[in-house]
């Protein structure tokens, strides 16, 4: 008589008595995500090697040879992929084979490598860096939209973030690293709104809906830190500041009410506690002993304040 596997892997130590029993009991125990995260990992850790590698050896095996080895191998992950491909659709692409996922994230990460080899190494676009980010910024969109893949849609905002962050620095100025903190907060920001709204549009067109979550997510982090960053640095005008982010905070916690998105009711009520605690201490003044305990006061019963929202929220949208 056979041993069945789940009996194996209990006795080798990979699941635990009641995974086993849940087994039994016909409830199989998913590893999907296991393997997935697995897989990436994998993919991470290849074109990390490559990396390190060229950086120990490039002068062992020539700029020129690693140029075109990085380049047949971004075109050969390319090739394959189109070949896999089932090609543009604005729902979302289910496919049975899951390699491409991979071969695709492997070759645009190669790409940026290419790309930022090339420029370091040959200067290919100048003193023009913008351009060094934003071309493999638009051929990461189009492969996000093309293949369907969420996993280069954040490659290609985190892309988007970097390129905004340079086309509204002037070089000198990136020469001499002397940054303006209120062009980059502003610019943070406004890329934290469009991103919100490239989010309702893709609901609303139907556009790669499945792409919302993952441009609502960098959007709204973008646009509370970089609101909280205003607030911090203007101390003139914290108090309209303040009323701003108040305002953005009720309208997006009434938006993820009626889309029943705790994560996103969590994120935002955290982001404006930082808001409204940092108000609370700049109008209590510390400086004195009776400031000092208002703070302190202020902390305990406000983080309980926070306990109890999180509370309500858990029955009201029925989180287990």
């Amino acid at each position: 008589m056979k041993t069945a596997l789940s009996d194996i892997l209990l006795q080798k130590g990979f699941i635990t008595q009641s995974e086993h029993e849940n087994v039994r009991r016909e409830h199989p125990i998913s590893v999907y995500w296991d393997l997935r995260s697995l897989l990436y990992l994998g993919v991470l850790l290849v074109t990390t090697a490559i990396g390190i590698l060229i950086y120990k050896n490039i002068d062992t095996i020539g700029h020129g040879v690693l140029l075109i080895v990085i380049a047949l191998l971004v075109v050969t992950c390319f090739a394959y992929c189109l070949k896999k491909s089932k090609g543009y659709q604005h729902t979302k692409v289910n496919v049975s084979a899951i390699w491409p996922d991979y071969i695709l994230l492997a070759g645009c990460l190669l790409l940026l490598t290419l790309v930022a080899f090339a420029q370091f190494q040959y200067n290919l676009f100048g003193s023009r860096w913008g351009l060094a980010l934003f071309i493999p910024m638009v051929l990461l969109f189009i492969s996000a939209y093309y293949f369907d893949h969420l996993g280069v849609l954040s490659l290609a905002i985190t892309n988007l973030a970097a390129w905004a962050g340079i086309a509204i620095t002037p070089v000198s100025v990136l020469q001499q690293s002397d940054f303006n903190e209120e062009r980059v907060m502003f610019t943070g920001l406004l890329l934290g709104i469009f991103l919100l709204a490239i989010s309702v549009l893709s609901q609303s067109k139907n556009i790669k809906r499945h792409f919302a979550f993952t441009y609502r997510n960098f959007g709204v982090h973008l646009f509370f830190i970089f609101l909280l960053a205003i607030l911090f640095y203007y101390d003139r005008f914290y108090l309209l500041i303040f009323l701003i982010l108040t305002s953005a905070s009720f309208f997006l916690f009434k938006r993820f009410i009626k889309e029943n998105s705790i994560y996103f009711l969590v994120v935002t009520i955290l982001y404006f506690y930082i808001g409204l605690s940092y108000v609370a201490v700049r109008m209590l003044s510390i400086d004195s002993m009776g400031g000092f305990y208002g703070v302190i006061l202020y902390f305990i019963f406000s983080g309980i304040g926070l306990i109890a929202v999180f509370k309500s929220l858990q029955k009201k949208l029925k989180v287990q």
